[in-house]
């Protein structure tokens, strides 16, 4: 057991030594914000931010996984499942290890994995997720990129990266923190606002002043001092000896705040390519759904689907040989009971599903003997003996 955990922590170990450089030389990290940009610890803290990152990691994470080989022109599907979609870290599961590549892509535009364990073809079983502040990437010759983790360079083979969106002539994706931080900006200073009104009470709902009177300077400070207290408890604020009424109403929609936080959630969530009205933003229109089924395949088709080719395509060119892997997307598309067999039946009667291929997506062990191999509706029943004499 030691000697196992001892191969898998190697490739940490290597690049745990110290190392004494220049301070001219290459940075330490490069990978964290820029001083324009926000932590994505603040960034989660406004809603559109969390809830976006959520639906996607969340889809993305929960859908199953395939393995296929190709075969020609056709796919085959895999029975096994290789250690990399089923115990890809030390700690993950796979529904985690694939949420956390996906979390990293949204917030930071780049996904850096570092191979912890090989099989004997030299194919890797094991990538840890590291964390974007501790990786910088030498982009000078984008063709042969050199990354640094820690400070220390780390072989090119060792390194999965997987990033986003990409200029051309980079390797490094862009990164959505530091590329919308006005826009996150606006949204956590007008969260900020919300807070700060309702603590401080907005504005005091009335006052009370005297026109009769001069105010001396110590009575002036301790008018604003009786302001204060007034705006934090929602009392009347009292001053003076001939007393002159006045209710004051300023609603947060009057402000405009409730406006303002509509639209920063419909703009973070054109970043993200997600529905606006699902993070708290307006969908511009009238536009309805006619069922739920609809609603989720335009969710998959033009908010899922580019992250799933991103990601099938990157963990494809870790299988070996013609295998690929594919994302079931049928797990999202929900449908009635009676909508599904009723598909199931034309697939099996129009021979392009098995029965034993039907039977898998509802969870069914294969029939035995094979019966369940073959394609096209059953054959017809032979007709009963006849009983006549």
């Amino acid at each position: 057991m030691a000697r196992v955990w001892s191969s898998l922590w190697a490739p940490f170990r290597r690049f745990g030594t110290a190392t004494k450089r220049a301070i001219t030389s290459l940075p330490w990290s490069s990978g964290g914000p820029t001083s324009s940009a926000y932590s994505e610890q603040r960034a989660l803290s406004l809603i559109p931010v969390f809830a976006s990152v959520r639906i996607l990691a969340s889809s993305v994470a929960s859908l199953p996984v395939q393995l296929y080989r190709r075969n020609g022109l056709n796919r085959e599907p895999v029975s096994y499942i290789p250690q990399l979609l089923f115990k890809p870290a030390v700690v993950d599961d796979l529904y985690q290890w694939l949420q956390k590549c996906v979390i990293s892509l949204a917030l930071r535009g780049n996904a850096y994995g570092l191979v912890t364990q090989r099989d004997d073809l030299g194919f890797p079983t094991m990538v840890e997720w590291l964390n974007p502040d501790d990786v910088w990437v030498d982009e000078l010759y984008p063709t042969r990129p050199v990354y640094y983790w820690q400070g220390r360079e780390v072989p090119t083979a060792d390194i999965i990266h997987i990033p986003w969106i990409v200029l051309p002539g980079k390797v490094v994706g862009l990164s959505p923190m530091a590329y919308f931080a006005s826009t996150i900006g606006h949204g956590l200073k007008a969260t900020e606002y919300g807070l700060s009104w309702f603590d401080n009470g907005g504005t005091p709902p009335a006052t009370m002043k005297n026109s009769q009177k001069t105010i001396t300077p110590q009575e002036s400070e301790e008018i604003s001092n009786r302001l204060s207290a007034s705006m934090r408890s929602r009392k009347p604020l009292v001053f003076g000896s001939d007393w002159d009424f006045t209710a004051l109403q300023v609603s947060p929609e009057e402000s405009q705040f409730v406006e303002t936080m509509r639209l920063n959630a419909s703009q973070i969530a054109a970043i993200y390519g997600v529905p606006p009205t699902k993070v708290g933003g307006d969908s511009g229109g009238s536009m309805t759904y006619a069922n739920v089924e609809q609603e989720g395949i335009d969710f998959v088709t033009f908010t899922l689907r580019p992250w799933l080719v991103l990601l099938e395509g990157r963990l494809s060119a870790l299988m070996p040989g013609r295998e690929f892997v594919k994302f079931n997307v049928d797990a999202l598309l929900r449908t009635s009971l009676l909508d599904r067999y009723n598909a199931h039946g034309l697939a099996l009667a129009q021979g392009w599903r098995s029965r034993d291929e039907i039977r898998g997506l509802e969870e069914l062990p294969p029939l035995p003997d094979g019966q369940g191999q073959t394609y096209g509706p059953p054959p017809a029943a032979a007709p009963p003996p006849s009983q006549e004499a």
